[in-house]
């Protein structure tokens, strides 16, 4: 009987976590622009004309024009100047390059750096991986045939692999970024 009702409150707390989760991801951003934000506006604006909520439009406002600003040749390159800097400085472009490569992960623009949903043969395994590369070097290595460069993620987001490969050890497939995406990362444990 105990091992019943656990089996059910895990199955409800399997479907509540990610819903809950993702509300108070977007409770605590809202939180987190208004209070940040509203200090500066209550400088422009006096308190008898400040609505709540005037810091988070700020934000929106702030990312949408950051957005637009990124799409200009100087901006990026100021930006490229920037990260350089950023890079020099040791446990800085440790935490910098994690948080660069997830934001990676969403991506903002059509391409994909994830070109196509491949299988990596390695013996009898087949390896679920994602092209980042069709024709890939490695520096100061030869290695006597033309390689693809494929990611394979771990379960869960922990991490992943990019492995060099022969084109002969790739098997394409039908599956969609994010249809593989989310078989990797539920564990194969995905929804259809």
């Amino acid at each position: 009987m105990l091992k019943y009702l656990g089996r059910i409150l895990l199955k409800g707390l399997v479907t509540i976590l990610p819903i809950g989760l993702t509300l108070y991801l977007i409770y605590w951003l809202g939180v987190t622009l208004e209070s940040v934000l509203s200090g500066p506006l209550h400088w422009v604006i006096d308190d008898r004309h400040y609505l709540p909520g005037m810091g988070l439009v700020a934000g929106l406002a702030v990312l949408f024009v950051m957005g637009m600003l990124v799409n200009a040749y100087l901006v990026r390159r100021v930006l490229r100047h920037g990260e350089q800097l950023v890079l020099k400085v040791p446990l800085v472009r440790t935490l910098y390059s994690a948080f660069r490569d997830l934001a990676k992960l969403v991506n903002t623009d059509r391409k994909s750096d994830m070109q196509s949903v491949v299988v990596v043969r390695c013996g009898d395994l087949r390896l679920l991986g994602f092209v980042t590369q069709e024709v890939a070097e490695l520096p100061g290595i030869d290695a006597g045939q033309a390689l693809v460069a494929v990611y394979l993620p771990m379960s869960y987001q922990i991490g992943g692999y990019t492995v060099y490969v022969p084109r002969d050890h790739l098997e394409p497939t039908t599956l969609t970024v994010e249809t593989a995406m989310r078989i990797v990362l539920t564990g194969g444990l995905q929804n259809n």
